[in-house]
């Protein structure tokens, strides 16, 4: 079987990491991307899940009242500039 080279760049912690792995499980790197890509074959796409992460509590919270703040902007102050905004914000410390 004629074989061919794939160069990848990643992060070099999650090579090291993915490294001791594969060697705790008996393989090396060629041999557990080549169970990858035969298992996207086998799969007809990513063998696994991909999907966003889901926002948590916080995030969910800052993106609904930004939301508000859309629908209902004369209910918010709004600033000519970052300074002005600072301004008040100091002079209420």
């Amino acid at each position: 079987m004629a074989t061919t080279n794939i160069n990848v760049r990643v992060d070099s912690t999650l090579k090291q990491e993915a490294e001791a792995l594969f060697m705790d499980l008996g393989l090396n790197m060629s041999s557990a991307i080549n169970m990858f890509l035969r298992s996207a074959i086998n799969h007809n796409g990513i063998p696994f899940e991909v999907k966003r992460p889901a926002p948590n509590a916080e995030t969910k919270a800052a993106l609904n009242e930004y939301e508000e703040m859309q629908k209902n902007p004369d209910k918010y102050k709004r600033y000519g500039s970052f300074d002005e905004m600072i301004d008040e914000a100091l002079a209420d410390a």
